[in-house]
C-alpha cells in the first residue's frame, strides 16, 4: 500500500479578522473540527512508535474530552460557551507548540486550524457583562449553573474595567477572590489592586481604607458591606452603594426582562388570529397560513409553522461556512453581536422559503434583499435600531423568521409600544417600516434582545419599496 506524505499546516487567521465570540454555533463547530484533528493526529503518531513522548501528550489531549460532552449544549450557556472558549483557544496552542510536524500518513487531508484571538476571549467575557447589566444579575447568578473560576473571573472583571463599568468589575474581583486557590495564576496582590481602582472610580472612596482593609475583605461577609456603608455615611459622600445594582432601567430593558405593562398585556390578549390566503393567493388555497396579530399599531402580525424543521437544517448548513460577522450602518459595532450571510436564490429551499414570503405577504420579491441568516454570539443583541432610514429605495418591510427556540431572553422588542415577542421555532413575525405615505414609522424601532441562554438563529427578508407600488399603493395623506 502506498505512503503518502502529508504536511499538517495549522496556522491564524490574519486579515480577515474571523470571531468565534459573536456566533455560538461558530465555538461548537471549532470543538467538533479540533476533536477530529486530534483523533487523525493520534493515528499518524501510531504508526511511529517512537514518539513516545508525543503519543502520551495526545493521549491526555484527548482524554480531556468526554464522548457524552455536547457542545453544542454547552454554548447554550453563556458562561459554558466562555470557557469552552477560552479551553480551545489555550488547548489549539499546545497543538500548534508540539504537533506542527509531518507524518507519513494517510489517514487526513490538509487542515487550517482557526484559532480564537485574545480578542475573541475579551468580546466573549464583554457579552456576560451586557448580560448581567439587561438582566440585572450579579456574578453568582450568571455562575449559577457554570461556575468560574479565579482566573477566569478576573478576565471578566479586568475587562468590565477596561470597559469603565466599575461596579461589575468591583464584584467579579470580589468573587474571583473568593475562588482563589493554590493553583490560580491570579494573585491577591492583583486583585486588591484592581478592587480598590474599582471603587475609587465608582464612587471616588478613600484609598488608604482599600490599603488597609481589602487584605481582610470577605465577599462572603454581609458585615463588609454594612461597615463600608457606614465610612460612607460617615464620610458624608453621596456615593451609591457598589455592591447593590441599579435597579433603573430603559424601556428597552424591561422588556428584554418580560416586564411587560398590564395594559399591554390585556390589549394582546385581545387581538386575533386566523387563517390567511395572502388575499387569496392560488398557493395558499389548500394550506393557508396561520396568521396572529400581535400588535395593531404598528401591526405585527406572527406566522405560525412557515418553516420546517428539515428546511431550518439545510439553511445552517448552508450558512455555517459562510458566516460573518454581522455589521450596522456603521460597520462592525458592539450594539450587534451576530454574525450572518445572505443567501441567493439559487438554492430550491432559500428559493421556496422567499416564495413563502413573497406569498403570505402579498409583496414582491423581486425588489427585496436576498435572504439572510444569523447566529447570535455569547450574550448576542441588537440594540434598539430602525430597519428604515429615509433612504431611496427604502426597506418598506421586514419579514422575520425564528429558526430556534431561546430558553432565556432573545426576544424581539419595540419599546416605542412596549411590545415583546418571544422567539418561536419555525414561526415568523412580519411588519412594515414605513407608513402608506413613505415616511418611516417610528413606532417601528426594535431590538433583538441579549440571548441569555440558548443559541438563537433567524433568518430575514428585508423587502424594498421600489416594485411594490401597485401591491401596497401609497398614500397621499400624512397619516397613513
Amino acid at each position: 500500500m502506498a505512503i503518502k506524505e502529508l504536511t499538517f499546516v495549522v496556522c491564524f487567521w490574519a486579515v480577515c479578522g474571523h470571531e468565534f465570540f459573536s456566533s455560538t454555533d461558530q465555538i461548537a463547530q471549532l470543538y467538533e473540527m479540533k476533536k477530529d484533528l486530534l483523533m487523525s493526529l493520534s493515528q499518524c503518531i501510531d504508526a511511529k512508535e517512537e514518539d513516545v513522548e508525543m503519543k502520551s501528550a495526545l493521549q491526555n489531549l484527548l482524554l480531556s474530552y468526554s464522548e457524552s460532552e455536547d457542545p453544542e449544549k454547552a454554548v447554550r450557556d453563556p458562561v459554558a460557551a466562555y470557557k469552552l472558549l477560552r479551553r480551545l483557544r489555550s488547548e489549539l496552542i499546545i497543538i500548534i507548540k508540539h504537533f506542527q510536524l509531518t507524518y507519513q500518513c494517510n489517514t487526513y487531508e490538509d487542515e487550517f486550524l482557526e484559532i480564537p484571538e485574545l480578542e475573541d476571549l475579551d468580546g466573549a467575557a464583554s457579552g456576560l457583562i451586557r448580560l448581567q447589566e439587561i438582566y440585572k444579575l450579579y456574578p453568582q447568578n450568571i455562575t449559577n449553573e457554570t461556575s468560574l473560576n479565579a482566573d477566569e473571573a478576573y478576565h471578566v472583571g479586568w475587562v468590565a474595567h477596561e470597559e469603565r463599568k466599575f461596579q461589575h468589575a468591583f464584584l467579579w474581583f470580589l468573587y474571583s477572590l473568593n475562588k482563589l486557590t493554590k493553583s490560580s495564576i491570579t494573585t491577591e496582590k492583583e486583585l486588591f489592586y484592581y478592587l480598590k481602582s474599582s471603587a475609587f472610580w465608582f464612587g471616588s472612596l478613600p484609598q488608604i481604607y482599600f490599603n488597609q482593609q481589602l487584605p481582610n475583605l470577605d465577599p462572603s461577609n454581609d458585615e463588609v458591606k454594612v461597615q463600608l456603608n457606614r465610612l460612607l455615611h460617615f464620610l458624608g459622600t453621596s456615593n451609591p452603594d457598589i455592591f447593590t445594582l441599579n435597579t433603573e432601567s430603559s424601556h428597552y430593558e424591561t422588556l428584554c426582562r418580560g416586564e411587560i405593562d398590564e395594559m399591554t398585556s390585556k390589549k394582546q390578549m385581545a387581538l386575533s388570529c386566523r387563517y390567511s390566503t395572502g388575499g387569496g393567493n392560488p398557493r395558499l388555497m389548500f394550506a393557508p397560513a396561520k396568521e396572529e396579530v400581535e400588535w395593531d399599531k404598528p401591526r405585527i402580525i406572527r406566522y405560525h409553522d412557515i418553516i420546517s424543521d428539515r428546511e431550518i437544517e439545510i439553511l445552517k448548513n448552508i450558512s455555517r461556512p459562510l458566516l460573518f460577522r454581522s455589521e450596522t450602518s456603521e460597520g462592525v459595532s458592539k450594539i450587534r453581536t451576530s454574525q450572518c450571510v445572505f443567501l441567493e436564490e439559487d438554492n430550491p429551499v432559500v428559493s421556496r422559503v422567499s416564495q413563502r414570503i413573497a406569498d403570505i405577504t402579498g409583496l414582491s420579491k423581486e425588489s427585496a434583499e436576498d435572504l439572510q441568516i444569523q447566529n447570535y454570539g455569547i450574550g448576542g443583541r441588537y440594540e434598539p435600531h430602525y430597519d428604515a432610514w429615509d433612504e431611496e429605495n427604502e426597506r418598506i418591510a421586514t419579514f422575520l423568521i425564528y429558526m430556534s427556540d431561546v430558553e432565556k431572553g432573545g426576544a424581539t422588542v419595540f419599546p416605542q409600544v412596549g411590545v415583546a415577542l418571544k422567539p418561536k421555532k419555525g414561526s415568523a413575525v412580519f411588519w412594515y417600516n414605513l407608513h402608506k405615505n413613505g415616511n418611516v414609522d417610528l413606532n417601528t424601532e426594535h431590538a433583538g434582545c441579549p440571548v441569555l441562554r440558548g443559541n438563537k438563529w433567524v433568518a430575514n427578508k428585508w423587502i424594498l419599496q421600489f416594485g411594490q407600488e401597485f401591491r401596497r399603493p401609497c398614500s397621499l395623506s400624512y397619516w397613513e
